[in-house]
């Protein structure tokens, strides 16, 4: 029971990581806030966990400050803030739009920053922030330009963040999962395009397969955790040695 009576705050909560992190951290006792665009998920992901369900768009900062704003008047102040929401996108660069560019960008780095800041006058000192970035930041991937950007401004902008937190004792670290198994390369994708997909993305882990979600988080509650307590701006890779074995 790590996190017994403590808040935690789950910005992308009603499925994949996000969601296998809020089942955790609410079976180690933590009151529970998730948001989500998914209106339906959302509210089935909420009941099941017993947490608070807020429809909200992390690319709308108007929607994020509104968020935060009932979390407060509902639960308090926060000990845990997990930033995951995050959308993706694969397009060469000769054909990457303005709209494209910054659909990507509004949510996984301007979204993620203004989240954090609006989330600061919550968290009690001695809190934690933990944010999902991807090893995309780290892999030239063709087609990943706008979505591997995103990622690594934000591990920029978590590093220097939890620099200038030091003097609340906030810590703020990232996650960078490799290929998981989350709905999001499922969706809109028949049987078959899904299998083919998971065969190619598991060739290319070391491991020879995907990851799980719960694996992910699994290290989310490590960093949220006291056992962390000495582990300040650094990026986990939970990829199945994809960047480490490269």
């Amino acid at each position: 029971m790590r996190f017994e009576g403590q808040c935690v705050v789950i910005l992308g909560g009603n499925a994949g990581i996000g969601l296998a992190a809020a089942k955790m951290f609410a079976a180690e006792g933590a009151k529970l806030a998730i948001t989500g665009r998914n209106r339906e998920t959302l509210a089935a992901a909420a009941e099941e966990i017993g947490a608070l369900g807020i429809v909200s768009d992390m690319g709308q900062v108007s929607q994020t400050k509104a968020a935060l704003a009932e979390i407060e008047h509902a639960l308090g102040g926060i000990d845990v803030l997990f930033v995951n929401a995050g959308v993706g996108g694969f397009a060469a660069m000769p054909h990457v739009t303005e709209e494209f560019w910054d659909g990507i960008h509004n949510v996984n780095l301007r979204g993620a920053f203004f989240a954090i800041q609006y989330a600061l006058p919550l968290l009690r000192d001695g809190g934690t922030i933990v944010i999902t970035g991807s090893i995309g930041s780290e892999l030239a991937l063709a087609g990943n330009v706008a979505y591997a950007s995103a990622k690594a401004g934000l591990r920029a902008m978590a590093r220097t963040v939890g620099k200038e937190l030091l003097p609340r004792r906030i810590r703020v670290n990232m996650v960078s999962p490799g290929p998981t198994e989350t709905e999001i390369f499922k969706r809109g994708a028949s049987e078959a395009e899904i299998a083919a997909t998971r065969a190619m993305l598991g060739g290319v882990v070391p491991m020879g397969r995907m990851g799980e979600a719960e694996e992910v988080a699994r290290a989310v509650l490590f960093l949220a955790a006291k056992e962390s307590s000495f582990i300040n701006g650094v990026d986990l890779y939970v990829d199945g040695g994809c960047i480490e074995l490269a």
